[in-house]
């Protein structure tokens, strides 16, 4: 029960990565806001897990959208000690040149601006509590980055960096934030990161895998926990690898 009596928003959290994180943190005590774009995957996350979860539709790249959630969990909760900024998305793999500007448009609204979005409704009311932990999860694609991903490679890199840029400046206000690359997973963007789910794709991308797996949401949820957690107390600005060995 590490995280017993504190409240979470995972954003991203109808499926893959973010079921997982939503699903180890109400294990392990947590009340739960489980958000996404999809409603009915959402409450179906939410009634998973149990232990008060709700759910909520909301758009994270929409500013009102994200300030009426907010002050939803503020409302519901009382108060707001995790935020998980998982939700993302990616363009299918082509060269950069061939990307649609809608695509990339989405890129950077899911994966960038949320975060920016969320901090702003969020961050204030972690300050005035003293405390918080702020949970980017960014990418392998991020660190070492493939071709034909070129505009999701950036918007992971951008994570991290910003992820570094608001532990420095959150620090002193008793606020931690921390970052998760993961390799990528047997969740519903693994199709789109491989161009093709075949054997043949498979294989090709497990033999840059040292530890020979994708990484699965309870890999996400674990790692998660622990970071969210008082036993992370003095761990701020991280971006910690969850990939098997891939960016070594």
């Amino acid at each position: 029960m590490r995280l017993k009596g504190k409240t979470a928003i995972v954003t991203g959290a109808a499926q893959g990565f973010g079921a997982g994180i939503a699903a180890k943190f109400a294990a392990e005590g947590a009340r739960v806001m489980v958000v996404d774009l999809n409603l009915a995957g959402a409450r179906a996350t939410a009634a998973g897990i149990g232990n008060g979860a709700l759910a909520r539709q909301v758009n994270v790249a929409d500013g009102a959208e994200v300030k009426a959630m907010a002050e939803a969990a503020f409302e519901t909760f009382g108060r707001l000690d995790i935020l998980v900024n998982n939700a993302g998305v990616t363009h299918l793999p082509a060269p950069m040149e061939t990307v649609s500007e809608a695509d990339f448009d989405r890129v950077l609204a899911v994966n960038v601006k949320a975060i920016y979005l969320t901090a702003r409704e969020i961050v204030p009311h972690m300050k005035s509590n003293g405390s918080g932990a702020i949970l980017n999860i960014a990418s392998t694609a991020g660190v070492s980055p493939r071709p034909n991903l070129n505009w999701y490679n950036a918007s992971k890199g951008w994570v991290i960096t910003a992820t570094k840029a608001m532990a420095v400046e959150l620090a002193p206000k008793g606020i931690r934030v921390n970052a998760l690359n993961p390799v990528a997973g047997e969740t519903p963007l693994l199709k789109s990161f491989m161009g093709e789910d075949t054997p043949e794709m498979r294989a090709k991308f497990l033999a840059t895998i040292p530890l020979g797996r994708f990484s699965t949401p309870e890999d996400l949820g674990n790692a998660a926990c622990f970071l969210c957690s008082d036993e992370a107390g003095m761990i701020t600005g991280v971006a910690m690898e969850v990939d098997g060995g891939r960016c070594i």
